[in-house]
C-alpha cells in the first residue's frame, strides 16, 4: 500500500510539473525569456536587424525648443540619499519607508544615536510610535556617518 501512494504522488507531481513547463512555454506575454525548444533556458539572442534603405524624401531638420532653465539653488543644496551604509559592516541597505521594514542594524543603529529609546517589535508599534520612527529615520538618513 505504501509502495502504491509512493507511485501515485511521484506522478501527479510529474504531471503538475509538466504542466508548469507547458504552460510557461506557451505563454506569449512577454514574460518568458526562453523559446519552447530551448530546454536549458537560457536567453534567446536577438535577432539581427537588416539595415533601412536610405528614404528618398527628405524632412526639413526640426528646430529644437531650449532647454528649461535650472531653478536657482539658494543656500545649501540637500542631496536625496536612497541607500544607508552600516559602519561596522559596509552593508548598504535601501532607505526604508516604514519602522517595520527597516533592517535590524538600522534600527539598532537609531537607538545607539539617541533617536529612539529601544528597538520596537512590530507589535509594540502604535501610530505615535511610527511617526517617531519615521522622523528619526529621516534625521538619520542626514547623518553622514550612515550615507552610502
Amino acid at each position: 500500500m505504501t509502495e502504491l501512494l509512493a507511485v501515485l504522488t511521484a506522478i501527479f507531481v510529474i504531471y503538475a510539473l509538466y504542466e508548469v513547463f507547458a504552460t510557461v512555454s506557451q505563454s506569449g506575454d512577454g514574460l518568458s525569456r526562453t523559446s519552447p525548444d530551448n530546454s536549458r533556458g537560457a536567453p534567446q539572442a536577438a535577432p539581427a536587424r537588416q539595415p533601412s534603405p536610405p528614404s528618398v524624401t527628405t524632412t526639413p531638420p526640426v528646430a529644437l525648443a531650449p532647454a528649461p532653465a535650472k531653478p536657482a539653488t539658494t543656500g545649501i543644496e540637500h542631496e536625496k540619499h536612497t541607500n544607508l551604509r552600516n559602519p561596522v559592516t559596509g552593508e548598504i541597505s535601501p532607505m526604508p519607508g516604514n519602522y517595520r521594514f527597516a533592517k535590524k542594524w538600522i534600527k539598532e543603529a537609531l537607538v545607539q544615536e539617541g533617536l529612539l529609546p529601544k528597538v520596537y517589535k512590530n507589535s509594540e508599534l502604535t501610530e505615535t510610535l511610527n511617526l517617531k520612527a519615521k522622523e528619526a529615520i529621516e534625521k538619520i538618513k542626514h547623518l553622514e556617518k550612515y550615507h552610502a
